[in-house]
């Protein structure tokens, strides 16, 4: 094992023996070990050189142990950290694993004793490490592709079949909901890894230099034209193209792209040369290709040339149990070295929001939060205002009081109290599970039970109470 890759231990004790001790016995499992005889000397250290695990003495000249404990989960909340004094108790115990402690040793210890908790503490920060870098590696496999619902689920699926071929792929989905992640994805994890990927902004490219820009042209083919240029698609021989909000294309450069689909080779803007060219071609758009060849915005062969196989990329309201997921890796990226939590009523908030610009709009709002809020805690107050709006259900409802006199039994009042809620949550049956203190399955039964969520039949609208109940649709 390398240097790099061996466990640091520092031990921190006024006792020179106790320090010799256990570096010898760190020694012996490998540890690359250093020592400190008081709490100020090793907290120095810890501004250079952060340990993966620490021991350290209860009782000091200055600063305490638990002191110091509190001071280190501060600085590295991943450095585990055992409390060692001559003074047991249970009080000092609960309050050193209160603080964070991995374990209490009282002295005298058994060297086999002590040698078994540093060993477990090894193995606490090995597979912290291990697991760590099998979800950056993953992710970073599926192109940062993160959730569990089946609706990505089933995105991953299909990226994992597409990746070995060269089959044309059709992106569809809102602005915001990582067409281009997928692309990447499919791209990045098949065999024309190593090849180039060209991400082309259709909407973004100037009317009158598109051919030129996605084609290439000869000098003095055009005024400014002061030298030859390839285009986008030479740029991207070998490997993948990908044209993104593709419906943004004017019709006269969809013929164009056609061709070039159908024949594999472009003519640059001024020549009269082809350039045989070989890229695998992959498309996204938010807008519906199908009603825009239909309307006569959009070339139909193209279309069809384009969709031999579409992916789907759902709006995060749609698959809104992801973002607990999605929030967290958006917290690492922009707080990788510092732990940051993300309340209940905050995730409440999250969950309940629509999310008009879908994932990459979560990923503001964390970035916002990162930026402006508390270090360890991001809470209701830290959101943007809008999503604040939604932090408690529940008292929204208590804004609009359920006059019990106005409703014959119990049921009506049941009925009213999950209609308020699922409609305050936008139809989140977990959530809204959650905020009325009952199981999915119950919920499921009531909302059938009480037909919530669903158009309610001339039969029921007859039986209901006089009041007018807010159905959601």
């Amino acid at each position: 094992m390398s240097e790099d890759a061996r466990i640091r231990l520092l031990i921190v004790d006024d006792e020179q023996n106790i320090r010799k001790l256990c570096m010898k016995i760190g020694e012996s499992l490998g540890f690359s070990c250093s020592e400190s005889e008081s709490a100020e000397d090793a907290l120095g250290r810890l501004e250079t050189t952060v340990p993966d695990l620490i021991l350290v003495d209860l009782r000091m000249a200055q600063m305490s142990g638990l002191e110091f404990l509190e001071t280190v989960k501060k600085h590295s909340p991943r450095t585990e950290v055992a409390i060692i004094t001559g003074y047991g108790s249970i009080d000092n115990a609960v309050q050193a694993m209160k603080l964070g402690a991995y374990d209490y040793i009282t002295k005298p210890f058994r060297l086999e004793e002590m040698k078994l908790i540093l060993q477990r503490m090894a193995q606490k920060v090995r597979l912290v490490l291990e697991n760590r870098s099998l979800r950056e590696r993953v992710s970073t496999e599926m192109g940062g592709i993160i959730g569990a619902s089946k609706e990505i689920q089933d995105v991953l699926v299909l990226i994992d079949r597409l990746k070995d071929t060269r089959t044309p792929v059709l992106i569809s989905g809102e602005s915001g909901t990582g067409k281009e992640l997928v692309a990447r994805a499919i791209h990045y994890r098949g065999p024309l890894a190593k090849r180039p990927f060209v991400a082309v902004d259709c909407g973004s490219l100037v009317p009158t230099l598109i051919e030129s820009e996605l084609f290439g042209h000869e000098k003095g083919a055009f005024t400014g034209a002061i030298r030859s240029k390839d285009g986008l698609f030479q740029a991207a021989n070998g490997g993948t193209i990908f044209l993104d909000e593709v419906g943004e294309l004017p019709l006269d450069l969809q013929a164009k792209l056609l061709r070039v689909l159908q024949e594999k080779e472009v003519r640059p803007v001024g020549s009269n040369q082809k350039v045989k060219v070989d890229v695998r071609v992959m498309a996204a758009t938010n807008r519906d290709l199908e009603a825009a060849y239909k309307a006569g915005t959009f070339r139909k062969d193209l279309y069809f040339r384009l969709n031999v196989v579409t992916v789907h990329l759902p709006a995060l309201r749609d698959r809104r149990s992801d973002i607990p997921d999605l929030a967290q890796w958006f917290l690492n990226r922009y707080a990788p070295t510092q732990p940051i939590t993300i309340s209940t009523a905050a995730m409440k908030c999250l969950r309940a929001y629509d999310w008009p610009g879908n994932v990459r709009e979560l990923e503001n709002c964390i970035e916002r939060a990162v930026a402006l809020g508390n270090q360890q805690l991001i809470d209701v107050s830290d959101l943007p205002p809008g999503i604040q709006s939604l932090s408690a259900p529940a008292e929204a409802l208590a804004d609009k009081p359920l006059h019990l006199a106005s409703f014959t039994d119990l049921e009506d009042i049941e009925r009213l109290t999950i209609e308020r809620v699922f409609e305050q949550v936008n139809g989140d049956k977990t959530l809204a599970g959650q905020l009325l203190g009952i199981s999915r399955a119950t919920l499921y039964r009531k909302l059938k039970r009480y037909r919530i969520g669903m158009k309610t039949s001339a039969a029921a609208a007859s039986s209901a109470p006089q009041v007018a109940p807010n159905i959601v649709h």
